[in-house]
């Protein structure tokens, strides 16, 4: 008798093998047993069946790129990842998390949170209870938590300069050799506890709330190479880095020696425009191939984009004067009320923006690359879908369409703005980095930029775009999908028992009705500790999604049911890694 047989369904298993019909059992919170394309139905009962006809049956997804760092300690949840099929995360991203901590230095690290992901710190304040000082102890903490979905973490740069270096952590000091060999010594034993390997970031645009870079960004070689060398020869550990650098020849050499010298898997994540230009960062990734080296670029399955509207924390018009002196400290129902007066609506537009630099400054040309998403978001607009082009074809300014579109349907709609790798109106580029062999999906950020960011759900779109309703140009095999979703993301991080539909395997498995899978327009709740807001994004098509044998959610709702762990790095590595 098994716990759980899922019938009939449409199994794409996670390897990149061809989908086949059959069934799934589950027992003890394993995948028991399978059918098979030449004798599909498993003819034992079970205390428990789901009827999958007409449905994908696929792995759970596994995000390695999150922030739920301090909402792992309050929300069982760890929603709106868990909405989209993920049942595996991996947070302590971009060399910011919430161990190692002195007492002193917890404010700090909430206000470095706050800054780099736009999670606002008055949330993490109030839900984090702080029942740790050392790595060890925040992993212990993660574990005693009932959670739907399993969650792993690395060590962050950031926590760790503080933890070893005090107030001179995020300036140029260079660290003494002793200071350096106790971050050594704290990334190791992190590691050593559970933690899946170690990030950082040096990337200009990490800035705590004080406009303060984070700590690391100037890190020297050295330091970077004493840190990683900490975690040599312990199996399945991922150094992650995140530059500004890597379009520049020397970080690439700088990277491609600290790999060889570690060992370790580098997973790396660009921030600007000189690592994609002329398809660099698909050169950088088929340069890695050809040698041989796990260096591992991540890619987002489109262009991280910031949300306009006005319960986003950013627009068009928050640099104009009436704004900032009449307007920006309204609640919603009272800012929409200002801004249906004609009288407000001439007075604004009226005003130049009081920025200066950055995109925001020239706003004509700006409305060029902002796209309403409506109730059908498509993120891969053509340039007249852009308040440029409906302002063109409307015959009017495009910063009174701006206006008029942002205060319509009650003040809620969103604007995407792509912020990069969006060339000519078309992903094509994107779709050649993500389909290279040695590209990770990632960068879906969930958890974090509560503000102007809802990318979540990610997998959704991957899904529903790349495998079904691009028209731009070609899509993608709905096999290479889920490989890149579950498998490969899971065996990156070393974590060789999820992943796919196989005898043996943990029973993470989505049962999704492809042809409903829907992403709804982004929206603003107010669900953080303290009422903070975030912006987030609902699906639907995911009939059921399954955490280790027991269903979790049911049509979108969750059951109740908290099966979630904190996943553990191993030093296992199987004897044949899946294809």
């Amino acid at each position: 008798m098994y716990d759980l047989i899922i019938r009939n369904g449409t199994i794409i298993d996670g390897s990149g093998n061809p989908r086949y019909l059959g069934d799934v059992a589950v027992k003890d919170g394993r995948i028991e047993k399978l059918g098979t394309a030449d004798n599909p139905t498993i003819a034992a009962s079970a205390n428990s069946e789901i009827d999958a006809e007409g449905k994908l049956i696929t792995p759970g997804w596994v995000d390695i790129h999150t922030h739920y760092d301090g909402q792992a300690t309050w929300d069982p949840l760890l929603a709106p990842s868990s909405w989209h099929g993920v049942t595996t995360v991996v947070m302590g991203n971009c060399g910011v998390g919430f161990a190692p901590v002195k007492p002193k230095d917890r404010n700090f690290l909430i206000e470095l949170m706050e800054g780099v992901e736009d999670i606002p710190g008055a949330a993490l304040s109030e839900g984090i209870k702080w029942e740790w000082e050392s790595f060890p102890e925040y992993l212990d903490a993660l574990e005693a938590m009932p959670r739907a979905i399993d969650v792993a973490t690395q060590v962050p740069h950031g926590a760790v300069r503080a933890y070893v270096m005090g107030e001179r952590c995020n300036t140029d000091y260079a660290p003494t050799q002793a200071e350096v060999d106790e971050m050594a010594a704290l990334v190791r034993e992190g590691v050593e506890a559970g933690a899946l390997g170690f990030s950082s970031s040096k990337t200009l645009l990490h800035k705590d709330i004080h406009g303060e870079y984070m700590p690391g960004t100037f890190s020297g070689n050295e330091e970077m190479l004493a840190l990683g060398m900490g975690m040599k020869s312990m199996n399945n550990a991922v150094f992650e880095l995140v530059s500004d650098h890597l379009g520049d020849d020397k970080e690439w050499e700088w990277v491609t020696e600290f790999q060889k010298q570690t060992g370790l898997t580098v997973t790396l994540i660009a921030t600007t425009a000189p690592a994609y230009e002329n398809g660099k960062m698909y050169k950088l990734a088929e340069q890695a191939r050809k040698e041989g080296r796990e260096i591992r670029p991540q890619a987002a399955g489109r262009p991280t984009g910031v949300l306009h509207g006005l319960q986003s924390s950013f627009h068009a018009f928050v640099g104009h004067p009436t704004w900032r002196s009449e307007l920006a400290e309204l609640s919603h129902d009272a800012l929409v009320a200002r801004l249906l007066d004609p009288e407000m609506k001439a007075q604004i537009l009226s005003e130049e923006s009081m920025i200066t630099s950055g995109p925001m400054r020239d706003l004509t040309a700006l409305m060029g690359q902002v796209f309403p998403l409506g109730e059908n978001p498509n993120y891969e607009p053509g340039p007249e879908d852009s308040i440029a082009g409906i302002a063109q074809i409307r015959g009017i300014d495009a910063m009174e369409v701006m206006y008029d579109l942002l205060v319509a349907n009650d003040g809620k709609e969103l604007f995407y703005q792509p912020l990069g790798g969006y060339q000519g109106y078309s992903l094509e580029g994107q779709k050649r980095l993500l389909e290279h062999p040695n590209v990770l999906f990632g960068l879906s950020d969930g958890g974090a930029h509560c503000g102007v960011i809802a990318d979540a759900g990610m997998p959704t779109f991957i899904m529903t775009h790349w495998g079904r309703d691009r028209s731009k140009g070609e899509k993608m095999e709905l096999e290479f999908i889920v490989q890149a979703l579950t498998s490969k993301t899971a065996e990156a991080f070393g974590m060789f028992d999820r992943g796919l539909i196989r005898e043996g395997m943990i029973a993470d498995i989505n049962v999704i009705d492809f042809e409903a899978l829907k992403l709804f327009r982004p929206e603003a709740i107010f669900d953080l500790p303290m009422g903070g807001r975030r912006l987030v994004q609902r699906a639907e098509g995911y009939d059921v999604t399954i955490k280790a044998g027991e269903v979790i959610f049911d049509k979108g709702e969750h059951t109740g049911a908290l099966p979630g762990k904190l996943v553990r790095r191993s030093n296992n590595r199987p004897a044949q890694i899946a294809s």
